[in-house]
């Protein structure tokens, strides 16, 4: 089923990469004469009205658009061009103004970072953005017997803190004892009350990581972790405290899960997580995100709002991607940060087994992931193509085709060991 998923999740990313080269090709008057997805044998075709090929082929790692006068599929080299009229030729690849090559080149990661924004932005209005002040929406399920939380009250302060907007109710956080319980001050149905009820950061499972420690041992969304090694835990952040203090050694956790209480033991792996400021530091982690114990009643964001914080997300993704990429080339960070065929398969696979939600979450990510990485300034790759195409621009003549032939070998290498880099990574490192 990993294998599966991974190859439904892949064929979409490309198929959108490939769709961004066939319609900017189009609306540029280069015709495309193959549309495929896949390579290899070919399962299935039909022939459109424009006489471009759409086909599905048997090995489903890849695919490509194949634009009238190319000598292969990959567009690397143009074919003989001798014969073809001027409007043919403007037809081509190789005969079309720089501009509608370029356009067409860079088309296809940007429909990745497009697919990467429209899934970011389709979490955002389909789960809402909390309301203004806050209201609570909904309660998680605890170990706590006493009186609690119900749907509808508005939270006025936490253990004294005000909470007049939801902005306040956010950097309260912070503040707050690391204490299982704390004093709530809400107003139910008009009337102000002041009730002891669980910490709004208890010890509660939020996400369990794809490929970490605690996905292998176990632990489940909404898992109540009550002890690490024996020592008390309040509230989540009190964990990574006593993680960090193993220093890589087993932990054993005491977990309570809807009525019944058992223990899991993992061991912390080192990882290099982006900071806030930028750069990375290094990590014992076991793979545990946290959920709060109450969700907010939340609103449709309006256009703006959805654009502007997807696209800051997008970007997100896109910088700390990038900033690891290089960390990892100088040497900054472990070369086990860089995932290949085999981690991307299982990360996949266990999003989708959480759920849709972590699924196309995933699939955003790999899609933005895919996207920044065909721009990259390599021979063979996309970017490859667009730092040629700037050459042209500035000689004012294509590159010489001996010389292209060097650098399109030495981009094939450097791309073989990227992905040597990632398989190495996938089999030794845990």
């Amino acid at each position: 089923m990993t294998v599966v998923i991974f190859i439904v999740a892949l064929s979409i990313i490309i198929a959108v990469h490939e769709y961004g080269h066939y319609i900017v090709g189009r609306w540029t008057g280069i015709h495309a004469e193959v549309f495929s997805l896949g390579f290899g044998p070919v399962l299935a075709s039909r022939t459109d009205r424009r006489g471009t090929k759409w086909q599905i082929a048997a090995i489903p790692l890849g695919g490509f658009v194949k634009f009238m006068g190319d000598a292969d599929a990959s567009s690397v080299q143009a074919g003989a061009l001798d014969g073809f009229t001027a409007a043919e030729r403007r037809r081509t690849m190789a005969g079309a103004p720089l501009w509608a090559r370029s356009l067409t080149v860079a088309a296809g990661p940007f429909a990745n970072f497009i697919l990467g924004f429209l899934i970011l932005a389709t979490f955002l209005v389909t789960m809402g953005v909390p309301t203004n002040p806050p209201v609570v929406g909904s309660v998680r399920p605890t170990n706590y017997t006493g009186q609690g939380l119900l749907p509808g009250d508005r939270i006025l302060a936490m253990a004294g803190i005000e909470t007049p907007t939801t902005e306040a109710f956010g950097a309260a956080f912070k503040s707050l004892p690391d204490t299982a319980t704390i004093d709530w001050t809400i107003d139910r149905d008009g009337q102000r009350l002041v009730i002891n009820a669980p910490n709004p950061s208890p010890a509660m499972v939020g996400d369990v990581h794809p490929k970490s420690a605690a996905g292998d041992a176990g632990l489940r969304k909404g898992d109540i972790i009550l002890a690490a090694n024996g020592q008390p835990v309040e509230v989540f952040r009190q964990l990574p405290g006593i993680i960090k203090a193993t220093e890589g050694r087993p932990v054993t956790l005491t977990v309570w899960r809807a009525g019944a209480v058992f223990e899991a033991t993992m061991t912390p792996r080192k990882r290099d997580v982006p900071l806030p400021e930028g750069g990375f530091e290094t990590r014992w982690l076991v793979g545990l995100s946290s959920a709060p114990l109450i969700d907010l009643q939340t609103r449709t964001p309006g256009v703006w709002e959805t654009v502007s914080t997807s696209a800051s997300q997008t970007w997100y993704v896109l910088s700390t991607s990038l900033s690891a990429l290089w960390s990892i080339l100088t040497g900054m960070i472990s070369t086990c940060n860089l995932s290949g065929p085999i981690g991307m398969a299982t990360v996949m696979g266990d999003a989708a087994v959480a759920g849709p939600e972590q699924f196309f979450q995933q699939l955003a990510a790999l899609s933005l992931g895919i996207g920044l990485l065909n721009l990259l300034p390599i021979p063979v790759l996309d970017g490859g193509h667009l730092v040629f195409h700037a050459y042209e621009a500035i000689a004012r003549r294509p590159p010489n085709q001996k010389a292209l032939r060097v650098l399109v070998s030495v981009g094939v290498m450097l791309l073989l060991s990227l992905m040597l880099f990632g398989l190495s990574s996938d089999l030794f490192c845990v």
